[in-house]
């Protein structure tokens, strides 16, 4: 590529010459580009629109097909994947990144865009046709076509002087014969410009999580209704009753709480209002918080607001009426929800979920809490919290419909939090260009040292209708989801499942150190040690066996023979210790993998129903050879996992007999999995999302094979 700056002032007419065509254009009323200004538009690009198609002498030739398009939920999004017949290919059919790969035109340059193209099966093609010519891959032509179309994005992108129109899609057919790299066709259209919401003032969110006085509405004298019990969590979540004010005329205590006629007659400021009254009461109600400007916080619990054909009118005419205040001095208040379940914030010392405390403990799980869970659906919420306590957040969100507060809001909130190190996401779907919001504050997140880990509902038409039907979500494409999201640095979770692993592995391996991808596998049976191997690879990342130093292997050796184990097990990696092993030979072959220099990380199969562990709560065949036990690994790994900045997986495969092993050692920190194989892979998952995080915040470490996230 040509670097002078002759080049580079022939560039700038260029541009400026593609963004006027489309000014031009979009002046003239066309929505989509006449055959001549196209050409002119293509060749302002520095390529060139052929009349024929190249591929017509070349039957062998590759296709691609390349797009700058206008997303509903990113704005502008660059993609490139397969053209021709192969384009035809339905991209569930392939393997993540193999179809087509996306980004977010202002998070991506051409370089990086290079890199993440790399992966698809196009330029795999477009490689092996270079190299039956003897050529290279065409790579510093791509980086000037993906440049060329990025600068035209800059220009064309939301926000800017020239915003009176959108650039909806530049599609180009590209074609690669006879060693060059051609446009055999090309589209472009034009849209009006895509109108977005007054900025919410997302500083008021800490009233939200902290708020110093609290207001609720809907409060029952007599029966116990939802704001009833909202209302003894935050009693029993430790919320000082005399900062409480209940709105309820003609009543003047609750449960030992004040009660007002109504927000006129409030004594003073509210930070947050809990409002859980009818859906058809909220209307009036929103109407009086905003023409009042009492309020700085409200938490909208009812559902049915937008969620039913009956109510999106009246729902709609709400969310706007929210929005128009936001241009006040001050912003207005913030609304969250509505059809939300509410707030868990341990810091601000109350819980707002209408799920009794009796039926969701939230014990406190390590010392320090966090972590955030973000979530359309309480629901969502509810089980994976009831399922693993150890994720242990420091803040539960339900979101509900995003009447107001977005994804975008709220991540935008914490990636500015120095407290948070990660953060769990599930998305039914996104406002209108809150994907953007979204993706930067991933990206902000991810550079300031945080995991994000997202779950996105509506992979399928099934599931986004169900998505749509539940929270009054926008469901859109998932592939461009998947791929933008994931590039803008986040961990996307396919399934709750891997949700699940993802959110606690990142929990659990925040503070460790990962320099590289060389696994160290420790298990006492067979089967096990081949199954972690074989889960080495998920989604084209791997990682690799470390191969054992000399010294690691003498010392393992010599840990087997004061064990008398040395005649049966091969010392290798993965390592099979034998079902003879004790807890003293797993720990001990554990550290010495971990301070073996070619190893960055071990997974170890603790073998609980191994007659020489020590696993069982009380042993009636050994007694005292039981958990309490000071030679046992409850007792010795929790150290181990201290001493060592590497990340340690433990797995404890086996039934109930042996949850209460689970539940000490996670409670002393250890990172432990039911299942060996999916312990692997979300490690492996982990590691690669960590390595893009690092090379993300230093470019110079990036894989040359790997998109800068």
């Amino acid at each position: 590529m040509d670097d002078s700056p002759q080049s580079d002032r022939s560039c700038a007419r260029d541009l400026a010459r593609a963004s006027s065509i489309l000014a031009d254009a979009a002046a003239a009323g066309h929505i989509s580009l006449p055959a001549a200004q196209l050409a002119e538009l293509v060749a302002s690009l520095g390529l060139e629109l052929h009349a024929q198609s190249p591929e017509r002498a070349q039957p062998a030739a590759v296709e691609l097909d390349l797009a700058l398009a206008h997303t509903r939920e990113f704005g502008l999004v660059l993609s490139a994947g397969p053209g021709g017949l192969d384009a035809a290919v339905p991209p569930g059919d392939y393997r993540r990144d193999r179809h087509s790969v996306h980004a977010v035109a202002e998070l991506t340059d051409a370089a990086d865009f290079l890199r993440l193209f790399r992966r698809t099966i196009a330029c795999r093609k477009l490689e092996a046709q270079a190299g039956v010519r003897g050529q290279p891959l065409p790579a510093a032509r791509l980086e000037r076509c993906f440049d060329a179309l990025l600068a035209l994005a800059a220009c064309c992108a939301e926000g800017t002087a020239r915003a009176r129109f959108t650039l909806d899609v530049l599609a180009l057919r590209v074609v690669f014969a006879e060693g060059a790299l051609a446009v055999a066709g090309a589209r472009c259209a034009l849209a009006p410009p895509q109108r977005r919401p007054h900025p919410r003032p997302i500083a008021k969110i800490d009233k939200l999580l902290h708020p110093g006085t609290l207001g609720i509405v809907g409060v029952s004298a007599t029966g116990m209704n939802f704001a009833r019990i909202i209302l003894r969590n935050i009693v029993g979540s430790g919320y000082a009753k005399e900062r409480i004010t209940i709105l309820r005329p003609g009543e003047s205590e609750i449960d030992g709480v004040r009660c007002v006629e109504g927000l006129r007659a409030l004594p003073g400021r509210l930070d947050l209002l809990i409002v859980a009254v009818n859906a058809d009461a909220v209307y009036g109600l929103v109407d009086e918080i905003i023409a009042t400007d009492a309020v700085d916080a409200v938490m909208l619990i009812p559902g049915g607001l937008g969620e039913t054909p009956r109510s999106r009118e009246a729902a709609a005419a709400m969310a706007a009426r929210i929005n128009a205040a936001h241009e006040r001095p001050g912003g207005g208040p913030i609304f969250l929800g509505a059809n939300c379940l509410g707030v868990v914030s341990h810091p601000g010392s109350y819980d707002s979920w209408f799920i009794p405390l009796e039926r969701l403990p939230k014990p406190q799980k390590r010392p320090e809490r966090n972590a955030v869970m973000l979530s359309q659906s309480g629901a969502f919420m509810i089980t994976r919290l009831s399922q693993n306590p150890w994720l242990d957040p420091r803040y539960m969100i339900a979101m509900g419909n995003q009447t107001d507060l977005t994804h975008g809001d709220l991540l935008s909130f914490f990636a500015e939090r120095p407290e948070i190190a990660t953060i769990g996401i599930y998305i039914e779907g996104f406002r209108d260009l809150d994907g953007l919001d979204f993706a930067r504050a991933v990206r902000r997140a991810v550079r300031s040292g945080k995991d994000v880990v997202v779950y996105k509902a509506g992979r399928t038409d099934a599931g986004a209708g169900g998505a749509l039907g539940h929270t009054a979500s926008i469901a859109g494409g998932y592939a461009v989801f998947d791929s933008v999201v994931r590039h803008a640095g986040a961990i996307v979770a396919e399934d709750v499942t891997a949700f699940d692993d993802l959110f606690y592995v990142a929990g659990a391996l925040h503070a460790t150190t990962i320099a590289g991808r060389r696994l160290g596998a420790i298990s006492g049976a067979g089967f096990e040690a081949v199954s972690m191997a074989d889960a080495i690879e998920v989604d084209g990342f791997a990682m690799e066996m470390g191969a054992l130093a000399p010294a690691t292997v003498d010392r393992v050796r010599e840990i087997l023979k004061a064990k008398r184990l040395d005649a049966l097990v091969e010392v290798a990696n993965p390592i099979d210790i034998n079902p003879g092993a004790d807890d003293e030979a797993h720990i001990a072959i554990a550290e010495a993998f971990l301070d073996d220099p070619n190893v960055d990380a071990i997974v170890v199969a603790l073998d609980p129903t191994a007659p020489a562990v020590r696993a069982l709560e009380e042993s009636r065949l050994r007694p005292g050879h039981d958990l309490g036990d000071p030679q046992g690994t409850v007792h010795l790994m929790p150290p181990l996992v201290a001493r060592h900045a590497k990340p340690v997986v433990g797995v404890v495969d086996a039934g109930r007999l042996y949850d209460a092993m689970c539940v000490r050692l996670m409670d002393q920190g250890v990172c432990v999995f039911r299942n060996c194989a999916r312990a692997t892979k979300a490690l492996v998952r982990y590691v690669e999302a960590r390595l893009a995080a690092a090379s993300l915040r230093d470019p110079s470490t990036a894989n040359p094979e790997s998109p800068k996230r």
